[in-house]
């Protein structure tokens, strides 16, 4: 005997992760983009009028993001201008091929694009990076840089605000990490729909409350066109681990996921812990909780062959900032001691150092 529809009771074909549910396809669809829609109208998270970049990497969270806000503007006219905005990291045999399937994304949903490159911001590519740096700590660089470019691209198009693919599942990871490294400042942040409304760009998870199975199953049925390989630099993140340990409570209980977020939530009221004072960086003009924003300290490091400067606690990287700054002060002193005594000053010798920050 066939299984029913829980909502129209006709022929079930898939049964919901999230809710356990057995919904045939269309009324999968209808209860998919109406979560959504809840929580973006629950949330406010749009304001007629605003335009809107969509983090685009091609992946199944980004296209299914953009395929269905373009949906919901379009039915519950949200009157918000939707732009794709993609980041290319230089990563050859990964980031090359997903952006393609990003340009098809647009002819397919007739969405404005924009790319920009961390080549182009920071004179480096990932590749370049990973040359220096090895495959350890090489998503810190990624991260942060990509956080950036999102910010830049989003303000080169003139958006007011910008929206990421980050699920359920995204989210209750990033809990449980700043769990285990005990970061109790970020544990307040990583649970908010929105963050940056004190920065440049406010950022919006619609996806917050969407499991990540259920947006695989909606990206199938619908045949949408995405790019599902795997970051090559990816398998050595501290990510993977906790992926691999939610992935084992969801299988053992499927409410795992959001039970986590909620728990995450009601940590993160806890008031007395001493958030970071926002400030501007005094290199790049960008926000940031010190003096020089830590893309700055990261490049400052790759520039002068010390990619590991800006690893580790801040404490940590602010002795070492501080120790290259007397010795480069010490360094200048010879140099100019040198060129009193007929010795070649540096500074009329042809630049090593190539690769500036560029905005």
């Amino acid at each position: 005997m066939p299984v029913r529809c829980a909502i129209c009771g006709g022929k079930a074909i898939l049964k919901r992760p999230k809710t356990g549910d057995a919904l045939c396809r269309e009324c999968f669809y209808y209860a998919f983009e109406i979560e959504i829609h809840q929580t973006i109208t629950d949330a406010e998270l749009f304001t007629r009028g605003e335009t809107v970049a969509v983090g685009a990497s091609g992946g199944k969270d980004s296209t299914v993001l953009a395929y269905v806000l373009k949906t919901l503007n379009e039915r519950y006219d949200y009157g918000i201008q939707l732009i794709l905005l993609s980041v290319d990291e230089g990563i050859t045999g990964y980031r090359d091929d997903s952006l393609e399937t990003v340009k098809r994304n647009q002819q397919q949903y007739d969405l404005p694009l924009k790319i920009v490159s961390y080549e182009e911001l920071y004179g480096w590519t990932m590749d370049a990076i990973v040359k220096q740096i090895g495959l350890k700590n090489n998503c810190t660089f990624c991260g942060v840089f990509r956080r950036q470019a999102l910010d830049r691209g989003a303000i080169l198009v003139k958006a007011d605000k910008i929206v990421t693919g980050h699920n359920a599942d995204d989210i209750a990871e990033t809990v449980l990490m700043n769990v285990l490294r005990g970061d109790i400042a970020r544990l307040r942040r990583c649970t908010a729909i929105t963050t940056g409304n004190e920065g440049y760009l406010p950022r919006c998870k619609p996806f917050k409350y969407t499991y990540e199975k259920e947006i695989v199953m909606y990206a199938y049925f619908k045949k949408l066109d995405y790019f599902s390989t795997e970051c090559i630099y990816s398998p050595n993140a501290y990510r993977g681990h906790a992926r691999t340990f939610l992935k084992d409570l969801e299988a053992v209980r499927p409410s795992a996921i959001i039970d986590i977020i909620h728990s995450g939530e009601s940590l993160s009221i806890k008031r007395d812990v001493k958030m970071p004072t926002q400030m501007t960086c005094a290199q790049c003009g960008y926000i940031s909780s010190n003096t020089t924003c830590k893309a700055c300290v990261l490049l400052e490091g790759l520039n002068k062959g010390l990619p590991k400067l800006g690893i580790g606690k801040t404490n940590k990287v602010r002795r070492k900032m501080a120790a290259l700054s007397t010795t480069t002060a010490e360094c200048d002193e010879d140099t100019k001691v040198g060129s009193k005594n007929g010795v070649q000053s540096t500074e009329d010798q042809p630049s090593t150092d190539s690769k500036k920050l560029q905005f």
